[in-house]
């Protein structure tokens, strides 16, 4: 098997920055950990906030501290030195090879999208976002690591792209087209979903909109990790 992963994001329109933050990490015991997180607001003052929270979770998973353990630490931290004023969501979608499963821990109520041979699923809608409210937890949920297995995280940006028009975009109807056209082709899922979104808003988001990908399919092993990534500037 091959664990394909795919980022696809873009600032709010017109935002000198965009407020959302994604961050990778390998686990010590084997595995990947990817976090990301929306900062309330929008760019410089979100994109603070969000890089607080993604850098304390990140340094938590690469101690060895468990995906629930760092969500609620990061939390913790915004929750104190913010004093409850600001929140953020956030996500840690964890490949652990020691336990050969899939871990998605939310704090975030744009539900995150999981792909099986049993159909799509919705899981951490009933969430609640990190930095407000005392005691928040992570919503948990499991996967037996398999082929055909596909997640899909965002944040709210494409949830709600065209909203503003009276056309908001069909994020399940979406996603079975692309699993029947390219299963298990994260980078094309990524990039299709922001393209529908960026239709949807002609091109000018409302909101930052981050998509994170991660398929598990059949793959030739070579024993070669390979990243790329495209930064315009």
């Amino acid at each position: 098997m091959e664990i394909h992963v795919a980022v696809a994001k873009i600032g709010k329109y017109a935002a000198s920055e965009s407020g959302d933050s994604f961050e990778m990490i390998e686990r010590p015991h084997g595995g990947l950990s990817f976090v990301l997180v929306d900062g309330q607001r929008s760019g410089k003052s979100a994109k603070a906030i969000s890089n607080v929270v993604a850098r304390k979770a990140i340094s938590l998973l690469a101690d060895g501290v468990r995906d629930g353990a760092a969500a609620r630490a990061a939390h913790d931290y915004l929750y104190t030195h913010r004093r409850g004023k600001v929140s953020a969501t956030l996500n840690i979608l964890s490949v652990d090879l020691d336990s050969n499963s899939v871990r998605l821990a939310c704090n975030n109520p744009a539900p995150a999208y999981i792909l099986s041979s049993a159909g799509l699923e919705l899981v951490g809608a009933e969430s609640e976002a990190v930095g407000v409210r005392p005691q928040t937890r992570p919503v948990i949920s499991e996967y037996t690591l398999v082929g055909g297995l596909s997640f899909v995280i965002c944040t709210d940006g494409l949830l709600h792209a065209g909203e503003r028009k009276g056309a908001r975009m069909d994020i399940p109807a979406a996603l079975q087209s692309l699993e029947t056209q390219a299963p298990s082709d994260a980078r094309h899922w990524a990039d299709e979903l922001l393209s529908q979104a960026l239709a949807l808003e002609d091109g000018r988001p409302g909101d930052d909109i981050s998509v994170l990908v991660l398929a598990v399919g059949e793959g030739k092993r070579d024993d070669v990790r390979r990243l790329s990534v495209t930064l315009p500037i």
